[in-house]
């Protein structure tokens, strides 16, 4: 079998030639939903209290403009029961308020006699995450719900098993295309983000951050800020004291506006968004690691063999360079 190269990187299925942007995703999703009854209707079941869905009925819409009322990335209608809008955006994203109300007052939608009308944001943030921020209802009273893109990848693997060898196949492959573009931690990656650790107290607590790492075993940074990651790394290691100090897996994330929710020592207040990671065990370097040429908070990336290997920071993070620019 021959193999196909796209931008340097193997193509393993259909899905991986649309891209990863947001439109790219939307219609992949689109399509997989037209052509795997399975899937379509758990879907709309976790949407909207139907207790009957005709495949042959629904309509799936892409991009449908109405004058100045936006442009929505799907719709899933039928005659007599329900019409779902989802707009969908990457990452730890949600549309505004101003947006999804304006989807509330298309014509097509607000003017429709179906007893079902939902309007649905899909990313990849948790419910809980977006409860908090977006409204239960927008304008002529329709209701807004989320669904993460973990729900939609789960219902995919849910619906392989009840469908049949044709709609296996696309159900595996969009699987697979998901998992690429998720922000779900690649476990095969071996790309440890490099921070400095201060000794001074964190705000407003009684625990510096080197005792918040050391003893409450988490970090925390802030969320879709400059230099900072906007998806959560595999790995994270601190520094401090002049050299490397440890190594650790990233077992679980959060996003939180109240740091409180994750840490107890930190005070009761609402702020920004924050990344909590929980952190493994830690991997503590055979010989003294130093930091090397980078400045006082710089953070880098370095692969986690270089890191334990080099003797310092910097030149784990050189040869990390080194090592990407021959995989073009």
């Amino acid at each position: 079998m021959a193999f196909l190269r796209l931008y340097g990187r193997q193509v393993t299925n259909f899905f991986q030639l649309m891209g990863n942007s947001e439109n790219d995703i939307t219609i992949s999703l689109a399509w997989v939903l037209s052509n795997c009854p399975v899937f379509l209707k758990s879907v709309i079941r976790s949407i909207c209290r139907v207790k009957k869905v005709d495949f042959k009925n629904v309509e799936i819409v892409c991009q449908e403009y109405e004058s100045n009322k936006g442009i929505t990335d799907i719709e899933i209608r039928d005659d007599t029961t329900f019409h779902i809008i989802i707009e969908a955006k990457c990452g730890w994203n949600l549309p505004s308020k101003a947006q999804i109300t304006k989807y509330a007052k298309r014509r097509s939608f607000y003017r429709s006699k179906i007893e079902n009308k939902v309007i649905v944001t899909l990313s990849e943030c948790t419910e809980i995450f977006a409860s908090q921020r977006n409204p239960d209802y927008v304008g002529n009273d329709i209701p807004v719900v989320h669904r993460s893109y973990r729900e939609i990848l789960h219902m995919a693997m849910e619906a392989y098993l009840k469908s049949n060898n044709a709609e296996k196949r696309m159900l595996s492959q969009f699987c697979q295309y998901m998992r690429g573009w998720m922000s779900m931690q690649t476990i095969e990656s071996n790309m440890v983000y490099v921070v400095s650790l201060s000794k001074d107290y964190a705000d407003g607590c009684d625990l510096t951050y080197i005792d918040i790492v050391e003893k409450k075993h988490k970090y925390f940074h802030p969320f879709d800020y400059r230099g900072w990651p906007k998806e959560p790394p595999n790995y994270i290691a601190f520094r401090y004291g002049g050299k490397l100090q440890s190594i650790h897996h990233i077992e679980k994330y959060v996003v939180t506006s109240n740091l409180h929710d994750e840490i107890k020592e930190m005070p009761d207040i609402e702020s920004d968004d924050y990344f909590v990671y929980r952190l493994g065990p830690a991997i503590r370097p055979q010989k003294e690691v130093r930091t090397g040429n980078i400045y006082r908070n710089g953070k880098v990336w370095a692969m986690l063999d270089t890191l334990l290997t080099c003797d310092t920071i910097s030149e784990a993070r050189d040869l990390t360079k080194r090592r990407k620019q021959q995989e073009v």
